[in-house]
């Protein structure tokens, strides 16, 4: 569990920006389009070395995926890595309310990473 809190810790973090936030959403409503960084820098009214940050963050984290035609790098979101991130908040939510029935120790949880039981 520990290392899957740590990796949802960094995924929450990246999506815990509000930029990131509306970047996701420019892309998800619109996932059969692609877009450059100067067509979201326009949509949000920041620079584009603003936008190009924020979407190297949210490219580490797999949500959106870069595609080069000639000089231009065009992105779109990754609808899959995206539903997966969801589906892992919904369970971490879920299990939040609940006892800890391993008593914090993460060494004999099944969710634990290390263990490679839960990815």
């Amino acid at each position: 569990m520990q290392g899957h809190i740590k990796s949802m810790a960094e995924v929450l973090k990246a999506l815990g920006d509000e930029k990131r936030l509306k970047i996701v959403k420019i892309f998800a409503s619109n996932n059969n389009e692609t877009f450059c960084v100067s067509d979201v820098a326009k949509q949000l009214g920041i620079s584009q070395p603003a936008v190009s940050q924020h979407i190297k963050v949210l490219k580490n984290i797999g949500i959106l995926e870069e595609n080069r035609r000639g000089f231009r790098v065009f992105y779109k979101i990754n609808s899959d890595v995206l539903a997966e991130y969801r589906k892992d908040i919904d369970e971490l939510f879920k299990t939040a309310f609940e006892r800890c029935q391993y008593n914090f120790s993460c060494d004999k949880c099944p969710y634990n990473n290390n263990n490679n039981k839960h990815q």
